[in-house]
């Protein structure tokens, strides 16, 4: 990344990037938006781009000891996560759609953000990936707190700009989706969730 980028852009750009990468969590802000619309879609996907900016923050202010608490019990946040990644990707591939949910049918949106900034949190690697980013553009332990608290504000920035758009699309989608291409994202996305979840747990305890 060019370094002569101000470092609120600099951040910015980490967090969306960040934020694309496909994984699970990707799949399931997905299978929310097609079941129960963009706000709730949205509201799932600000959830993950508030964990991310929360280990951003660790990483960024250089909380050295929460980091090694956190990181020491990342086998443990992984088995939890990972079974969870499981069990909603079961869930999933069983469940039978009988078309895009009415919004007024979705679930609240505080318990969207909840649940998903919750199962973001159990990997708590993702600070050693920010502080390893963050190192590269140039913020390096004992920045000021105004740099590091401007690279953590951006990098929720960035990630929440990824999610606005990933939602906003899908949810446009949703309602030109019939109930057997749904089934069929139910299966597809649901079997990617339990690798995903399988590999997590493998991950930890190998």
């Amino acid at each position: 990344m060019d370094l002569s980028l101000p470092l609120p852009l600099r951040g910015l750009i980490i967090g969306f990037t960040i934020a694309a990468a496909v994984g699970p969590i990707t799949l399931l802000v997905i299978r929310r938006t097609i079941a129960h619309g963009g706000r709730y879609g949205f509201a799932s996907g600000l959830g993950v781009a508030t964990a991310d900016a929360t280990y951003a923050g660790i990483a960024a202010f250089g909380l050295t000891a929460i980091t090694s608490v956190l990181v020491s019990g990342h086998w443990l946040l992984g088995i939890i996560g990972g079974t969870i990644i499981v069990i909603v990707g079961v869930r999933t591939i069983r469940s039978r759609p009988t078309g895009p949910a009415a919004d007024a049918d979705r679930p609240g949106l505080a318990g969207g953000f909840g649940s998903i900034y919750a199962l973001t949190m159990t990997n708590p690697l993702t600070i050693v990936l920010y502080a390893g980013v963050f190192a590269g553009i140039g913020l390096v332990a004992g920045s000021s707190f105004v740099d590091a608290a401007v690279v953590t504000l951006a990098a929720w920035l960035g990630s929440t700009a990824w999610w606005l758009i990933l939602c906003s699309v899908v949810a446009w989608a949703r309602g030109r989706v019939s109930t057997m291409a749904l089934l069929w994202v139910n299966r597809i996305s649901g079997a990617a969730l339990v690798v995903f979840g399988i590999a997590a747990i493998a991950s930890v305890i190998a």
